[in-house]
């Protein structure tokens, strides 16, 4: 059994505050025992202007404060590290990559993943649009990392309602999926939940959600509501507004004898017209 924690941040456009804050954050979930902890989408900035701040923060593979940061938190407090996202330079110099970067206890990096799926939408019944691709190279394959406490999924955000990427990460044994996420309100209120529970409950798999909570620079409001889910879909800890961590602790021998004697995976069938 394994202690994992979900952290909520609220991050403006003041880099060094907003590590400041969660370097508290991560000694917090480190006291509190977690093995694993997973910062929000954009833990280390969100700006009014995203471009600029995508295009002037983009860090090299391997070589940037933000990624030294992490590395640094994970090393200092021998816990590994989900850092959120990161901008990650890309063959197109103003659109980075959005790095889901995974440090272990030693520091070192163990996974990484860029985000596939783009927010480009119009939010129903308001004003408010977002062209997320205008800003950012899509990645294009599913990571999932061995751990010493299970098999780690990465996903970020706008990966949440997509489904198959999901199964592809339980395909490759995913027992666990961690998601920082900046869901805006009106799409949080709308679906956080019933999308965060889904996908834990049709991958009988942990769902580890750690959101940007309040009001950011340039008007955006995100939802909060970090969430740790058991794969049977209980929330077994929620975080609805403020910075805030949430422990749980996670048992795979509990997750081997659900996915046993309830055998949904292995149930699968696709009609013949899928390839």
């Amino acid at each position: 059994m394994s202690k994992v924690a979900v952290i909520q941040m609220c991050s403006g456009d003041e880099p060094g505050a907003n590590l400041k804050r969660a370097a508290a954050l991560l000694r917090r979930a480190a006291d509190q025992g977690a093995a694993l902890a997973v910062l929000p989408e954009n833990f280390a900035l969100m700006s009014r202007d995203a471009e600029r701040m995508r295009t002037e923060h983009a860090e090299d593979p391997g070589d940037g404060p933000w990624q030294e940061f992490a590395a640094e938190q994970a090393q200092r407090l021998g816990m590994w590290i989900v850092a959120g996202t990161i901008p990650m330079r890309a063959e197109d110099p103003r659109r980075p990559a959005s790095a889901c970067c995974l440090f272990d206890g030693s520091g070192t990096l163990a996974a990484r993943y860029d985000k596939m799926h783009l927010f480009d939408v119009s939010l129903p019944g308001r004003k408010e649009s977002f062209r997320e691709s205008a800003t950012t190279t899509a990645g294009s394959e599913p990571v999932v990392a061995e751990t010493p406490f299970g098999r780690l999924g990465l996903a970020v955000c706008y990966d949440l309602r997509f489904p198959e990427l999901f199964r592809a990460m339980g395909e490759q044994g995913a027992e666990m999926v961690a998601l920082p996420a900046a869901f805006t309100r009106p799409t949080g209120e709308a679906h956080w939940y019933l999308l965060v529970r889904a996908r834990a409950v049709e991958n009988l798999c942990y769902m580890l959600a750690s959101a940007q909570h309040g009001s950011h620079p340039g008007g955006r409001e995100s939802y909060g509501h970090s969430m740790l889910v058991e794969p049977w879909g209980q929330v077994v800890a929620e975080c609805k507004q403020g910075d805030g961590v949430l422990c749980h602790d996670v048992a795979l021998d509990n997750l081997d004898r659900l996915r046993s004697g309830f055998p949904a995976l292995d149930h699968r069938r696709l009609p013949s017209s899928v390839t």
